[in-house]
């Protein structure tokens, strides 16, 4: 192979492993974790190793703080199943296979209903069928299975926490971070695409297509603040609280929404002559300062100006001004002069909401990362 086709495939794999550099860490946190579990069980021989092997694998989650979630959801339905299970078992005779039915209804039935009312506690029931069923198989008592149970569950749970902290660890607000500039970038695009209906025109499938991502995007960054939170509250973060962040991008999109609604229809023509281009200024100068926000909360960077922003914003309210003066509004029936009028109702809020983003960038950039 030619010298500058092996630079160009070598350029391409660090590229890809550069992109997906969070999922590869926590595919080496799971494996790591998996054969640690499995090693320490055999070591203490624990009865059933593989329970501390498929613990270790489901609490080494994304992000240190999701692993902490994972962990204590785990633990505690581990302990409650394998004590509500022991418990039935120990208590209530089952040596034939009708009377090991019954005591499997009894036990499973209402954990599976704490279960289905609360999605974190998943492993009750499975907990509590182990401690009634491997008796029978292992020849060991109940009290046994149930204290092995969570003595093997403990172990998976400590092995993936600590591999979760020490190897190579991933910060719930750096994934915060990296979501936000996400969220932004769409947003920039949304509102370049919205603003341009005030000449063309928007279908409603077109603005779903635009707002449907975003709320995804939102979703997502919701959990992942969470996560953050999580982090903060156990001490292992002094980052920046990320709901004054998740509310602002929760209220950017609700100005989308606003300007969806208007730019369904667009403006008459001596209306659209006259206006249209500010507009156009004013998304482009804010998509603009939107993506360079994301790129200092990537950066650890200050926040941009929106000097450009406000300066078109201005133009178009002076423009408007005139155009009032002159009296093209009269043409506009009751519903298109709504719509015109909520059209500045709609870039007012953009532009509070932007100087409210810069305000937490900057609270996000140099100095803010110290744990």
């Amino acid at each position: 192979m030619p010298v500058k086709d092996v630079g160009v495939q070598w350029r391409w794999l660090r590229g890809q492993v550069a992109r997906r550099r969070v999922q590869i860490a926590l595919g080496m946190r799971v494996t790591i974790a998996a054969i640690l579990a499995l090693v320490i069980a055999q070591a203490v021989n624990l009865p059933l190793p593989l329970w501390a092997v498929l613990t270790a694998v489901i609490v080494t989650q994304m992000s240190v703080g999701r692993s902490l979630k994972a962990t204590s959801d785990y633990l505690v339905g581990t302990i409650a199943g394998a004590v509500y299970g022991g418990a039935i078992a120990i208590l209530i005779p089952h040596r034939t296979e009708s009377a090991l039915l019954l005591v499997l209804v009894i036990a499973v039935a209402p954990l599976a209903l704490v279960a289905a009312l609360r999605q974190n506690m998943n492993v009750l029931p499975i907990t509590a069928i182990i401690v009634l069923l491997v008796p029978t198989f292992t020849q060991a008592t109940p009290f046994a299975s149930a204290v092995n149970r969570v003595l093997e569950v403990g172990l998976g749970a400590v092995v993936g926490l600590l591999v979760s902290f020490l190897v190579l660890p991933s910060s719930a607000h750096r994934q915060m971070r990296q979501a936000a500039a996400r969220a932004l970038d769409r947003m920039a695009q949304a509102l370049v695409d919205l603003v341009a209906g005030l000449g063309r025109g928007l279908s409603n499938d077109d603005l779903h297509r635009l707002q449907d991502g975003i709320g995804q995007a939102l979703v997502g960054i919701d959990t992942v603040g969470a996560e953050a939170e999580r982090e903060r509250a156990a001490r292992l973060s002094s980052q920046p609280d990320t709901g004054p962040l998740r509310r602002t991008l929760l209220r950017l999109r609700h100005d989308l929404v606003m300007v969806g609604r208007v730019a369904g229809n667009p403006l008459p023509e001596p209306l659209k002559v006259r206006l249209e281009p500010h507009a156009a200024k004013i998304a482009a100068t804010a998509a603009a300062f939107l993506r360079q926000c994301g790129q200092a909360l990537l950066d650890h960077a200050g926040p941009p100006s929106p000097e450009a922003f406000e300066a078109a914003l201005a133009a178009y309210e002076a423009e408007l001004a005139a155009v009032r003066r002159e009296g093209l509004t009269r043409i506009l029936s009751d519903s298109a002069a709504e719509r015109f009028f909520a059209v500045g109702f709609a870039l007012e809020q953009v532009r509070r909401n932007l100087l409210d983003l810069q305000r937490i960038v900057a609270e996000w950039g140099p100095g803010s990362e110290k744990g």
